[in-house]
């Protein structure tokens, strides 16, 4: 059985989206790995379908209802031992560790917040891990999960093809990647360095190797600290 995602959200229709297509979505067709977006709506009791309520306390906006989502959850993972993952701009940064770790598992079931956020109480009671994709709020958890699944999808094996296409990759080795050029060998005046033309690949790796190093340095100098 391939990876299992699924998704509880109010939006169900903006599933799998670019997921659907390229190298996810064909690896989705052979079977490598699976979507199901669950609509939480269906788990509402009155004939409204109401999800969400006022918060606690007063405030503005709205916040999602434990007993539905925990009807959701309970229902979509029964003795389901996959991570639950909630999707939340207070939630620990998704890393590409995090997201190796999750693609070495069976799946993941990921809740996509609305309005307001999330009753504390369910997030508690059903051992929810926030994750954030950045220090930034969205309109909902869907495009962050959108996001996540992308990640971890890519780098299940067999999905990419060309298994060594990620070793090199920003994050992987706790730098930043180095920079790509290809043909021509001239365009607009700027030439391709010497260095990569020379079939010389032990100079070849070194130079991108300090590469990746000066550019981490300008831009992430925290991954260098790590």
């Amino acid at each position: 059985m391939g990876f299992r995602a699924t998704v509880l959200t109010l939006y169900p229709e903006m599933f799998p989206g670019h997921l659907g297509v390229s190298l996810a979505g064909k690896a989705m067709e052979r079977g490598q790995w699976s979507l199901d977006a669950v609509q939480i709506r269906d788990f509402a009791t009155d004939k409204h379908r109401t999800v969400d309520d006022t918060p606690a306390g007063g405030g503005a906006g709205m916040v999602l209802k434990p007993d539905v989502l925990a009807r959701a959850i309970d229902t979509v993972s029964g003795n389901d031992t996959r991570p639950r993952l909630l999707m939340s701009p207070r939630g620990r940064p998704l890393t590409q560790e995090r997201v190796r770790e999750l693609a070495s598992g069976e799946g993941v079931i990921v809740v996509c917040g609305r309005f307001e956020g999330v009753d504390q109480r369910l997030i508690d009671a059903r051992e929810l891990e926030e994750i954030s994709i950045g220090d930034y709020v969205l309109s909902g958890g869907e495009p962050a999960a959108l996001t996540m699944l992308d990640a971890i999808v890519r780098i299940l094996p067999g999905v990419m093809g060309n298994d060594l296409s990620g070793l090199h990759e920003s994050f992987e080795g706790g730098l930043l990647e180095h920079p790509h050029y290809t043909r021509p060998q001239e365009w607009e005046g700027r030439e391709i360095p010497a260095i990569l033309t020379s079939g010389n690949h032990g100079a070849i790796d070194k130079w991108r190797h300090e590469q990746a190093v000066q550019l981490t340095r300008q831009r992430r100098p925290d991954l260098l600290n790590k």
